[in-house]
C-alpha cells in the first residue's frame, strides 16, 4: 500500500495547517554565518533541493491526475522522464507543500520549485517565463481551472508550457483542475462547476463553459477533453454532455474524452500508450461512429444521445501499482486489461451497459 503523506496532503489541497515556529536566540559571542541565499524566480514560494540549474535529458510524456491523494507511482514516472533535472510546480493558490513531497519523499530530481502565479502580470513576467522553460519537469497543481485560463491563457506561461512538452520534449502534468486543462478541448469552469444533472437537463446550461485548441497544445489529446475526481461524484454524465457539445459545435464525430477517478492517474508515453496506475479506474469514451450523433443537444432541452443504447464507446481501465492496464491513444481503437462498454443518455438521464 502506497505511503500517505498527511502533512503536505493538507497543504497541497489547500487545508490550513497550524505550525509553530521556533524562536532561536542569536549568540553574543560568535554569529552564525548564514548560508547563501539563492535567488528564486518571481512568484516563488520555495525551492527544495540545488538551487543551481542543470542541464538533463528529458523524454517528454503527460500525467492526467485523477485528483485527491497523489499517485506516488505516476509522479515517479514523471520524475524518470526529467533525466534528474529540476521539477517544477505550478499553481494559482495553495502552498510550496509539493516541495518537500516531490525532492525529499520522491527524490531523484535537482530541485523542486513552486510558482505562485495568480495574476495576468506574473504570467507574462520574464522570470517566470525562463523559469518555466528551463524546467525539466512541470506539474500543475489543483485548485480552479477557471483561474488557470483567466491568468494563463494567451501568456508567456502558455507559450512555455507548449515549449516544453512539443519542442524541448519534457514531461507535464496535472492534478484535478491541473488535469482539466491538458486536453485540446477543456471544461474552463468560468461561471463554477457543473453536475451530471444539470448538464443532461440543459447541454447549455450557462456553467458548461468549453474551450478549444487555444491553451495547451498536448500531443495525442485532439478532439479530447479530460474530467476528473470521475468517481467522486460521478461525472460520466457530465462528460458524456461535453462530448455531444464537442459534437454538435465543432460539427466533428471524432469527440473524444478521458475520465479519471480519485487517487488514480494516467500517463501517456511518446508514442501514445496510456499506462493507468492508481486505485481507481480511467474512462476513454468516444462517439460510436461518424453517424451516431446525439438526436437532440439544444439549449434548454434534456440531452437525448441513445443511438440503440450504443451512443459512446467507453473503454475502463483499471488502475494497477505498475501501470498494467493500458490504451492506445494512436488508434482509440486497442487497450489491455480493461472492459469494454457503451454509455447513452435518455432524455436526460444517464445509462450504462
Amino acid at each position: 500500500m502506497p505511503m500517505i503523506y498527511f502533512p503536505s496532503l493538507l497543504l497541497r489541497t489547500g487545508a490550513l495547517l497550524l505550525t509553530t515556529v521556533a524562536c532561536q536566540t542569536e549568540s553574543a559571542v560568535v554569529a552564525p554565518t548564514a548560508p547563501p541565499v539563492a535567488h528564486v524566480a518571481t512568484g516563488s514560494l520555495g525551492l527544495a533541493g540545488d538551487p543551481a540549474d542543470v542541464t538533463a535529458t528529458t523524454t517528454g510524456g503527460t500525467v492526467l491526475m485523477g485528483g485527491s491523494v497523489e499517485v506516488d507511482a505516476a509522479m515517479r514516472w514523471m520524475i524518470s522522464k526529467a533525466g534528474g533535472g529540476d521539477f517544477l510546480v505550478i499553481r494559482a493558490s495553495g502552498t510550496d507543500a509539493y516541495n518537500p513531497y516531490v525532492f525529499a519523499e520522491l527524490g531523484g530530481v535537482n530541485s523542486c520549485e513552486t510558482l505562485l502565479l495568480n495574476s495576468r502580470t506574473l504570467a507574462n513576467d520574464p522570470e517566470v517565463e525562463a523559469k518555466i522553460r528551463g524546467a525539466e519537469a512541470v506539474f500543475i497543481a489543483g485548485g480552479d481551472q477557471a483561474n488557470y485560463v483567466n491568468y494563463w491563457k494567451d501568456t508567456k506561461v502558455e507559450e512555455a508550457l507548449n515549449y516544453l512538452r512539443n519542442t524541448k520534449q519534457v514531461p507535464i502534468g496535472g492534478t484535478s483542475a491541473g488535469c482539466a486543462i491538458m486536453g485540446r478541448d477543456y471544461f474552463a469552469a468560468l461561471n463554477g462547476t457543473v453536475t451530471s444533472d444539470e448538464a443532461l437537463r440543459n447541454p447549455y446550461v450557462s456553467k458548461v463553459t468549453l474551450g478549444r485548441n487555444d491553451f495547451v497544445d498536448n500531443p495525442w489529446l485532439t478532439n479530447t477533453i479530460t474530467d476528473t475526481h470521475f468517481n467522486n461524484p460521478d461525472r460520466r454524465g457530465r462528460l458524456v454532455t461535453f462530448l455531444a457539445r464537442i459534437n454538435k459545435d465543432n460539427a466533428t464525430s471524432g469527440a473524444r474524452g478521458i475520465g479519471v477517478d480519485e487517487q488514480t492517474a494516467v500517463c501517456v508515453e511518446p508514442n501514445g500508450t496510456a499506462k493507468v496506475f492508481g486505485l481507481g479506474k480511467a474512462y476513454f469514451l468516444q462517439q460510436n461512429g461518424a453517424t451516431n450523433t446525439p438526436e437532440t443537444c439544444i439549449s434548454g432541452t434534456r440531452l437525448q444521445w441513445y443511438r440503440n443504447k450504443q451512443a459512446v464507446k467507453a473503454y475502463v481501465v483499471p488502475g494497477t501499482a505498475t501501470g498494467t492496464g493500458t490504451f492506445d491513444l494512436t488508434t482509440w481503437q486497442n487497450g489491455s486489461g480493461g472492459t469494454s462498454q457503451f454509455f447513452y443518455v435518455d432524455r436526460g438521464k444517464f445509462y450504462a451497459n
